[in-house]
């Protein structure tokens, strides 16, 4: 994959995950408006969570890591990747509708166990009935995350990258069909889960056989290419996991605090949006790119390659994290302080925001060393750091509870992210030059930095202009809008002219996309 190609995969997969997260945000606006912090909201978080987390192991994880890299190697060298593809997704199949069983059964003591600050009151009950009808989403996901996979591999990104779009599609106008009859809100939310994973999975089936991958289900069979798969899949799941186990660790101990979930979860999707476009976007196109190089012995194309990903990631991720450091409440306030989110919701919200915005370049980095990894089927060391990134984190979100409360689990999880990526890169140095940036990144780098601090000055200047009008009603939408374009455009012009990117590369590279 040329870097042009490259770079075009990453605005391919981040266009359509910007799509996604800018619907997300419609729907979380709804949400927030509609049912608002509180029981109902509590109980959805918590309910949803489970298929999510389970997803990260069972699907994404480990097909991103085990098979991905495998299914390039025999796409590319034509050693029948569509038979390797059947046997994959037949035992996925089976795995996951013995863990949908053993879900539903056990709904009572996965919501206990992941959020047992809900026992005893009326959100333990709603959040076991909500997990029963939204718990069979990890089927359709799990799935549809291998069709992803085959669709990535073969250089198809856009409709693995559409699929997760189509959840808010449904959502978006179930929510607001919900409050226009006077209905339950939550339950038109909570019954459109499923239906949305259908759909997801028919999208991404559907274009892998347009992609020449196409098969019937069977019986699955135990052969040595899936042997080799589940050994590299386990640790690979559980290390790719490690965000959604810190998310659950940060719930047990939110949980105690009415609405503090419904906050920590508004907080997570505003900081999802650069972490979704960004970060996901060069994990999903590095990985099979990586591996076709170093199958090939290019190890030089390799290097730049990642060096190249990593400039495109910290472009884009620095100065998002420093704008949830230096705007957090004007952003969280106009964004969904509405109906039934109150102005003490905003403020709270704000905190956990700027919290996970120290954190934000270091999940970031995580997407973008893991597949240093990954290609080279390489999963028990990121499972080993992983464990002591969780450590770390269960450590502080337990530790710092009785002195900060509900804000422990957002530190915890932005100090162990950091963590995590001092050990990838300390134990990517055994693969020599391929894992470090090169000298063109190692001399943008600081220039990014220092335009980031530029653009955070503007952005301090511009609130204190537009203060009055950031808090009137109307008028603060279009005051928000103002800022973060005065921001952007301070970010993106001073970045020009201390050559920390072109303007010319991205405009290639968005030709090449389109």
């Amino acid at each position: 994959m040329k870097p042009i190609r490259l770079i075009s995969g990453f605005l391919t997969v981040g266009f359509w995950t910007l799509m996604s997260r800018i619907l997300g945000f419609a729907r979380e606006i709804l949400i927030l408006s509609y049912i608002g912090p509180g029981s109902a909201l509590d109980s959805f978080v918590v309910a949803f969570r489970l298929p999510n987390m389970f997803r990260r192991f069972f699907a994404e994880g480990a097909f991103n890591a085990a098979f991905v890299p495998m299914f390039s190697r025999k796409y590319e060298a034509d050693e029948d990747a569509v038979a390797f593809a059947r046997d994959a997704f037949n035992l996925l199949a089976t795995a996951v509708l013995f863990l949908t069983a053993l879900g539903m059964v056990f709904m009572p003591v996965l919501v206990w166990a992941t959020a047992k600050g809900l026992y005893g009151d009326e959100r333990f009950d709603m959040a076991v009935g909500f997990g029963h009808i939204v718990f069979p989403y990890i089927l359709f996901m799990s799935l549809a995350a291998l069709f992803s996979g085959v669709l990535n591999a073969t250089g198809r990104f856009a409709a693995a990258a559409a699929a997760p779009v189509l959840l808010n599609i449904l959502v978006v106008p179930a929510l607001l069909i919900g409050a226009a009859v006077g209905g339950d809100v939550v339950m038109w939310l909570v019954w459109t889960i499923p239906v949305a994973g259908v759909a997801q999975l028919a999208l991404v089936w559907i274009a892998a056989a347009h992609a020449g991958v196409s098969f019937r289900p069977g019986l699955p069979k135990w052969t040595p290419d899936m042997s080799k798969m589940v050994r590299v899949a386990v640790p690979a799941a559980l290390a790719s996991g490690v965000m959604q186990i810190n998310l659950v660790v940060g719930q047990i101990v939110a949980s105690s605090t009415p609405g503090a979930v419904s906050w920590l979860f508004a907080a997570d999707r505003l900081y999802q949006l650069p972490l979704g476009v960004v970060g996901i976007a060069v994990g999903i196109v590095l990985l099979p790119d990586l591996s076709r190089r170093l199958a090939a012995g290019d190890d030089d194309g390799a290097r730049h390659a990642f060096s190249r990903a990593g400039e495109f990631a910290l472009f884009l991720t620095i100065p998002c994290a420093v704008a949830f450091l230096v705007i957090p409440l004007p952003l969280v306030s106009v964004m969904y302080e509405r109906g039934a989110t109150t102005a003490d919701d905003s403020a709270a919200i704000a905190v956990a925001v700027a919290i996970y915005g120290l954190g934000l370049p270091a999940f970031v980095l995580q997407k973008l060393l893991q597949p240093l990894f990954f290609a080279r089927s390489d999963t028990k060391r990121p499972l080993n750091y992983a464990l002591w990134a969780m450590f770390v984190n269960a450590a502080l979100a337990f530790g710092l509870s009785p002195f900060l409360g509900w804000m422990a689990p957002a530190i915890a999880a932005s100090a162990s992210a950091w963590i995590m990526v001092l050990q990838l890169s300390i134990g990517a140095r055994r693969f020599g030059p391929v894992a470090r940036f090169d000298a063109r990144l190692r001399d943008r780098l600081w220039r990014i930095c220092l335009c980031s601090a530029i653009m955070a000055a503007a952005l301090w200047g511009g609130t204190l202009i537009l203060s009055p009008w950031l808090g009137m009603a109307g008028w603060r939408y279009l005051a928000l809008l103002i800022l973060i374009a005065f921001g952007s455009a301070t970010y993106f012009l001073s970045s020009h002219i201390l050559r920390a990117f072109r303007f010319s590369e991205l405009r290639s590279a968005a030709k090449r996309s389109g």
